[in-house]
């Protein structure tokens, strides 16, 4: 039996190039469809393979990304999705933790609940223009 508990961390750093983010991942299968969700940004990527599905999940949060950075609301938009911004050079950002997630997502719970996982972390790199 998984073990139900657990907590979230993520590091963000930005320069001119890159925005720099390590975000927990669930891998599930549903449907015959391979998911991998990002419950810290409720997003998330399919496919026919696990590979499949995290290169589609990679594409959404590039989107994302490049979507909030252009339009200058990438601070507003992880507030708003209850991460903790903080104007320290050394943690900047904390995601929401695992309970929250829970308690304020339905699907995050309902997978967590009744789905077989894996939960892995991923760094991801993403321009800025």
């Amino acid at each position: 039996m998984k073990e139900k508990t657990g907590h979230f961390q993520g590091e963000w750093r930005s320069n001119k190039d890159q925005i720099l983010v390590n975000i927990p991942l669930i891998s599930f299968l549903e449907d015959d469809k391979y998911i991998v969700f990002c419950p810290a940004l409720d997003i998330s990527g399919s496919g026919n393979s696990e590979s499949e599905a995290e290169d589609s999940l990679n594409i959404t949060l590039g989107e994302f990304f490049l979507y909030t950075t252009r339009k200058k609301t990438l601070t507003a938009e992880l507030t708003k999705m209850g991460w903790t911004i903080k104007k320290s050079l050394r943690k900047p950002m904390v995601p929401p933790s695992m309970s929250r997630l829970l308690e304020d997502n339905d699907e995050f719970s309902r997978i967590f609940n009744e789905l077989p996982y894996r939960k892995f972390d991923k760094s991801v790199e993403v321009p800025v223009c």
